[in-house]
């Protein structure tokens, strides 16, 4: 899960790797403040830096350091921690303790980056959260296996169903929730998967949090219940040509869920829902290590009614990343169709900052019968803050807009798609 939070303090990093070659640590001083404009002369050889090649060049400027290796694959572990200090609309004020954790299987030309991704997350308004998440490719990638578990504690925002809800009449509900999704993918040919999954979903102890009439808290415990629980079979198909899924520098990458929620299997009631992910990564210019993205989301249930909580919304997709411009659950549905392009570039040529310019468009109708009828969009600009070289992991934080004055701060690890 990229959980989003805002550095406010001091960045507490400590970051640890193993096994690279070793250089002498002067190579490290110039590199990092070099700006990536035209107007200098060409450099060559500019190795890649992250974080930590900048903490040990402040406090220990005179030891021999790890070398940069991000163009040699190897089978060893390579992970950072990150504990910080942040905020946003949705959580206030929060604390994070992060850990990344990236690696190869082989070390032939076209394996997959295997990552594993943790956090430990409390915020201001008492939200905890605690996502675990894999995506591991054995050798020569002939399985994919996708683990995602999350437990939170939860308030969070709802407005009601369509795209013509008020941003005013919103209301606050507190809830727990554990998801776990578990998929296994098997190759077909080069880059060509299908699998099959077991996703659980289960919320409790749903109430609202606001002091709202009887009318409006007898229509909530309606629509939600106080439990609610989805459980059943995931049927996928995947093309994927990205070598690196954390921040996928070129590539396609085409996806089909289908979801089969069966009371049989424990869920409150039948029902079945489609993803269709699609996103597509250029170097633009051609030469250059800049990528410009794009990215459709399509999220419709086919029929029946899943839990209120999992129909489909805004920043309440996989990785919570829909929506930049908007606070999570601002808009929900029964269908969604979501596009957004990004422009990611090199400040630095060594990679250690970047800067980002971003716009979406999401439209959300409440009924399959609705034609959608307004596109809600949002845009804005951020920046990348290299944190682990080897995985290509960033601390991407972004400051987006949205319509009705709907402006905020959206901060992620690792790419937002």
């Amino acid at each position: 899960m990229k959980v989003r939070f805002l550095f406010i303090a001091v960045l507490l990093f400590l970051y640890s790797d193993s096994g690279f070659a070793q250089i002498d640590s002067l190579h490290l001083i110039a590199p990092v403040l070099l700006p990536d404009t035209a107007s200098r002369s060409p450099v060559v050889n500019i190795k890649e830096r992250d974080l930590r090649d900048v903490v040990h060049n402040i406090f220990s400027p005179h030891k021999i350091h790890n070398a940069d290796s991000t163009d040699i694959k190897d089978t060893l572990k390579h992970y950072s921690f990150v504990p910080a200090f942040g905020y946003t609309l949705q959580t206030g004020f929060a604390v994070i303790f992060s850990v990344n954790l990236a690696y190869y299987t082989d070390v032939h030309k076209n394996t997959k980056l295997s990552s594993i991704n943790t956090n430990i997350t409390y915020s201001q308004y008492r939200q905890t959260i605690i996502p675990f998440q894999a995506n591991i490719w054995t050798k020569e990638n002939r399985y994919n296996f996708i683990t995602d578990i999350r437990f939170l504690s939860y308030p969070s925002d709802i407005y009601g169903l369509g795209g013509r809800t008020d941003p005013n009449k919103g209301v606050t509900i507190n809830f727990t929730a554990l998801k776990i999704h578990q998929t296994v993918m098997k190759t077909l040919s080069d880059n060509v998967y299908v699998g099959v999954g077991y996703y659980v979903d289960k919320f409790w102890n749903i109430k609202a949090v606001d002091q709202v009439s009887r009318r409006v808290n007898a229509q909530i415990t309606k629509e939600l219940g106080k439990n609610e629980t989805a459980s059943g079979p995931d049927f996928r198909f995947l093309y994927d040509t990205r070598l690196n899924q954390i921040n996928p520098q070129q590539g396609v990458y085409y996806s089909i869920n289908y979801r089969a929620n069966l009371k049989s299997l424990g869920s409150d009631s039948n029902s079945n829902s489609l993803q269709i992910d699609a996103r597509t990564y250029l170097n633009f210019p051609s030469a250059s290590k800049n990528v410009l993205a794009f990215w459709m989301f399509d999220w419709v249930v086919a029929n029946g009614t899943p839990p209120y909580l999992l129909l489909p919304s805004s920043g309440w997709d996989d990785f919570y990343n829909t929506g930049r411009g908007y606070i999570q659950g601002r808009f929900r549905g029964r269908k969604m169709l979501y596009f957004e392009s990004e422009y990611r570039y090199r400040i630095t040529r060594n990679g250690l900052i970047g800067g980002v310019a971003f716009i979406n468009l999401q439209n959300y109708s409440s009924d399959l019968s609705t034609q959608y009828s307004k596109l809600f969009p949002g845009y804005g600009v951020g920046i990348r803050i290299k944190i682990n070289k080897i995985s290509n992991t960033n601390l991407c934080i972004d400051y987006g807009f949205g319509q009705n004055g709907s402006r905020g701060l959206f901060v992620n690890l690792g790419e937002v798609f």
